[in-house]
């Protein structure tokens, strides 16, 4: 009898805990899931981690191009012997640019060509020199008449003066002229004609051994007018 009374209590309290607590192998209702259960995807964690930062692109790792370069100021060539000075002085007083003709290439007697260009102007008119110098030479000779030959202070050129009809006063060989000097006056002496004075100007790049006699003529025409 005790032991069926022990039976029949246990029955009645495994009775009384179904009743208060149901069965907890149970599962929960669908409700309860929504919130508290994982989906299929869902993520798990209460609080999920972020997602993760996009990976950093990576530093091109070419080097900057580099800067251009600055260009240097060009430096001022010293003149050699195919190089003459700055734009010369007009050496008629009175004319300008528009006054000459390039008259270089003008063929001559006897095969030769002019080699110099011819200014023309009014017997008279004042010659000046080119460029300060020096005069190397006063020299009287039949095809060109009454010539100064001076000398360009570097000594690499010479500056020829024909067909003078005569020199200005005072003028010496040696003498130290200055540019725009007073060194002759127009004429038509040597083979030019009376009827035509002008003055015969040429220029010639000197050799080593700088003989005023010698040298190799290049055009006056592109540097008396700058063209």
């Amino acid at each position: 009898m005790k032991f069926l009374g022990v039976l029949l209590l246990g029955m009645l309290l495994g009775a009384l805990a179904y009743r208060e607590f149901g069965d907890v192998r149970a599962p929960a209702s669908s409700q309860d899931c929504a919130s508290a259960c994982p989906s299929s995807g869902a993520a798990t964690n209460a609080h999920p981690m972020p997602p993760p930062a996009p990976a950093a692109t990576p530093s091109d790792s070419r080097p900057a191009a580099a800067a251009a370069p600055i260009q240097d100021i060009p430096s001022v060539e010293p003149r050699t012997a195919a190089t003459p000075p700055a734009q010369l002085l007009i050496p008629v007083q009175g004319k300008t640019a528009a006054d000459l003709s390039d008259t270089f290439a003008d063929a001559r007697s006897q095969g030769r060509s002019h080699d110099a260009i011819d200014i023309m102007a009014q017997a008279g008119t004042p010659v000046v020199a080119v460029a300060d110098g020096h005069i190397e030479k006063l020299f009287d000779s039949k095809p060109g008449g009454l010539t100064i030959y001076q000398f360009e202070a570097s000594g690499k050129f010479a500056y020829y003066y024909a067909h003078l009809q005569r020199y200005a006063d005072g003028l010496a060989e040696k003498q130290t002229i200055r540019r725009g000097q007073v060194i002759g006056y127009v004429g038509s002496t040597g083979n030019a004609s009376a009827d035509a004075p002008h003055l015969h100007f040429a220029i010639f790049v000197l050799g080593p051994e700088r003989r005023w006699w010698e040298g190799s003529a290049i055009n006056p025409y592109p540097l008396l007018t700058g063209k």
